[in-house]
C-alpha cells in the first residue's frame, strides 16, 4: 500500500493529498480575514464621515466669524464636491454632508447605509448613531 504513494525516481510534483491539504489551509484562512477585512472596511468609512462632519461644523463656525449674526445658510454637499458657501467643508468619497439652516449638520456615508448618521448642532453638541453593529 505504501508504494502506491510513494514516488518513482524521476518523478516531480505534489501528491493530491498535498494539495487537498494546502487549499484546505488557504481556505481557512481566506474564512478567517475575509470578515476581519469588512470590519476594517466599516471603521474606515465611520472614520472617513466622522472627520467630514467635524471639517464641516469647523466651516460653519468659520462663517458665523466671517458673517456675525448671520443665520448659516442650507446646503447639501455631495460625495467628493466643495462648498461654495462653506469654502472649507469638503467631503470624501461616499460621504453626504447636509448642513441644514443655523448651522446644524448630518453626515451620512453611502457605503455604510442610511443606518449611520453623525449629526452636529451649530452650539457644537454632536450626536452619533450608530446602529451598525
Amino acid at each position: 500500500m505504501l508504494k502506491a504513494f510513494s514516488k518513482k525516481e524521476g518523478q516531480k510534483g505534489f501528491t493530491l493529498i498535498e494539495l487537498m491539504i494546502v487549499i484546505a489551509i488557504i481556505g481557512i484562512l481566506a474564512a478567517i480575514a475575509i470578515p476581519q477585512f469588512m470590519q476594517y472596511r466599516q471603521r474606515g468609512y465611520k472614520a472617513s464621515v466622522q472627520t467630514d462632519a467635524k471639517n464641516a461644523h469647523t466651516a460653519v463656525n468659520a462663517y458665523m466669524v466671517d458673517f456675525p449674526g448671520g443665520n448659516p445658510p442650507a446646503v447639501t454637499i455631495g460625495p467628493e464636491q466643495t462648498s461654495t458657501v462653506y469654502t472649507a467643508a469638503r467631503t470624501s468619497k461616499g460621504n453626504t454632508v447636509v448642513i441644514a439652516e443655523g448651522g446644524s449638520l448630518t453626515a451620512r456615508n453611502t457605503n455604510l447605509g442610511a443606518n449611520y448618521t453623525v449629526e452636529i448642532t451649530a452650539s457644537g453638541v454632536g450626536n452619533i448613531s450608530d446602529t451598525l453593529r
